[in-house]
């Protein structure tokens, strides 16, 4: 990435609203996980580990900013599933396992789309200022 690029990436990063940026990480999150199944059928280790690595990260930051104080079923259920997807990463990472990736990308993905729809929802109905 050149210097410009990333210069411009950063600033989008740092002036992004909260919900933005949540959509942003799952957005990384689901590309390096396909890029990590590319990397697999390629056999090439070295960059299947960097987007492994890449979106367990992503997914542990997900579930730290959790807030169980607010809405703690939701939480628990997405604390829930990014266990899952923790586990299976891991998974992925030890057995150059395919399969354990689709199945974290079906959660991001999922979760991506439903979060996707909440936010259009609240910003139509207006009750909720994101």
């Amino acid at each position: 990435m050149s210097y410009g690029a990333k210069n411009y990436k950063n600033a989008a990063i740092k002036t992004a609203p909260p919900e933005q940026l949540l959509l942003m990480l799952y957005e990384a999150a689901i590309k390096s996980c396909k890029l990590a199944k590319m990397a697999i059928e390629k056999k090439n280790i070295p960059e299947k580990c960097k987007h492994i690595t890449k979106v367990h990260d992503i997914v542990i930051e997900l579930n730290n900013t959790l807030d169980h104080s607010k809405g703690p079923d939701v939480a628990a259920q997405l604390e829930s599933l990014y266990t899952f997807a923790s586990n299976q990463l891991l998974k992925a990472n030890l057995n150059n396992d395919v399969e354990a990736l689709d199945g974290v990308l079906k959660v991001l993905t999922t979760l991506y789309d439903g979060w996707v729809s909440a936010i259009d929802e609240i910003k139509k109905k207006g009750t909720v200022k994101l």
